[in-house]
């Protein structure tokens, strides 16, 4: 089904509000400094699936630029930018997933879920550590320990967080055909 450019705007400032809002407000810290145990990946996951690549890129630029800027300690561009390559990335990979029409079976579910585990290990397992030890000069053992604890929680908690809304999401929307005229 194809969005109007503006409900597509308007979903973006919603999602990266509530991105924010979540990854500032709802993180839980981890053992590892300086990272949280994120569900923010969860609801940009399920409105990407509903929004599409663009959407989710920048839903999830924009929401961790804000968190970072939120704390005072500078934007961490790193983390920015693999925060929208998972954004970017899973609203290709999961193109297939029909949540629009109301469609979230046990074979999209499988799918959202292989896609985000491949997303997740694109953005914390490459990107983020490599730009970190490129732009920053991190010591790579403490970035890459850093990126692990993040990106195994980022998979979780979008497992999690990600498929209860979107199986909401499916459960509250009528399917396609499912209204039937009343005589």
């Amino acid at each position: 089904m194809k969005k109007s450019p503006i409900v597509t705007v308007v979903a973006i400032g919603i999602g990266a509000a509530l991105f924010f809002v979540l990854g500032r407000f709802v993180a839980i810290p981890s053992p590892v400094p300086n990272t949280n145990i994120a569900l923010q990946y969860g609801l940009c996951a399920f409105m990407t699936v509903l929004f599409g690549p663009v959407a989710g890129a920048l839903i999830a630029f924009i929401g961790h630029t804000l968190i970072d800027f939120s704390y005072g300690w500078g934007i961490w561009w790193s983390w920015v930018i693999a925060s929208g390559v998972f954004g970017l990335l899973f609203g290709f990979a999961s193109k297939k997933i029909k949540l629009a029409d109301g469609e979230f079976g046990k074979k999209d579910i499988l799918r959202f879920n292989i896609a985000q585990l491949c997303c997740h290990l694109v953005a914390w397992g490459l990107v983020a550590p490599t730009l970190d030890v490129l732009m920053f000069a991190e010591p790579a053992n403490k970035v890459y320990l850093q990126c692990l604890v993040g990106g195994i929680s980022n998979i979780v908690t979008t497992a999690i967080v990600g498929t209860l809304l979107c199986l909401a999401y499916a459960k509250a929307k009528p399917g396609k055909g499912s209204l039937k005229e009343e005589k």
